[in-house]
């Protein structure tokens, strides 16, 4: 394979149980509040996948893919329904990308909170990865990254990672130093997270649910 060819994103996302997702901003949008949020970032993350005309993309889902929502994506976006299985997050996403690598040449890795992630962003981080990097990232504003691309993985590279912390992207740079590989950083993005984040979605033309609001 040569250039993009064989690139296949993986989208990583939770049930949208109330009370069980997107728990900081209940708050602000209430407990369905949140959940309908989460769809609604779900939705926009796979239709970016499938726009960047990378093929199927793959839905790891948590704790299964039993819920009826992980099956409507599977029909309106084709999308290939796998279950998220390791006991952190690191041990997720390397098992993620081993098999997206099983079958494609690159494999793209994304979660549900970055609105602002486009097609366009998935094609440039594959672009990166036609080139000479071995992996490619899109930091996030709050020091994690919302993407990680892969033409290659190792389970050191999210070994003693302080998830959801703001030193993510600083302990992965140095854990890909040590594996003495190369990488590229494109332009940084913010997810939503917190309640003052949902104030962002209004220049993306993401409506907030009908909850809004309320407790």
């Amino acid at each position: 394979m040569s250039g993009t060819e064989g690139t296949r994103v993986l989208v990583f996302a939770r049930a949208p149980v109330a009370g069980a997702v997107k728990t900081r901003l209940i708050p602000r949008l209430g407990a369905e509040g949140a959940a309908e949020l989460h769809k609604l970032l779900v939705h926009r993350a796979l239709s970016a996948a499938r726009d960047a005309s990378f093929g199927r993309p793959l839905l790891y889902c948590a704790p299964d893919a039993s819920h009826p929502f992980f099956q409507r994506c599977a029909e309106d976006y084709r999308a290939e329904l796998r279950v998220q299985t390791g006991d952190d997050l690191g041990e997720r996403m390397v098992c993620a990308l081993s098999e997206g690598l099983e079958i494609a040449s690159c494999a793209l890795l994304i979660g549900s909170d970055c609105p602002a992630l486009s097609a366009a962003s998935l094609q440039a981080a594959a672009a990166a990865l036609a080139g000479d990097s071995d992996l490619v990232f899109v930091p996030a504003a709050d020091g994690g990254y919302v993407l990680i691309g892969a033409r290659k993985i190792d389970e050191a590279l999210f070994k003693g990672v302080d998830w959801g912390t703001a030193s993510v992207m600083q302990q992965t740079r140095a854990r890909i130093t040590d594996l003495g590989w190369t990488w590229r950083e494109l332009p940084v993005l913010w997810d939503v997270d917190r309640p003052e984040d949902l104030d962002r979605l209004a220049e993306l033309g993401m409506p907030l649910p009908q909850a809004a609001g309320k407790a």
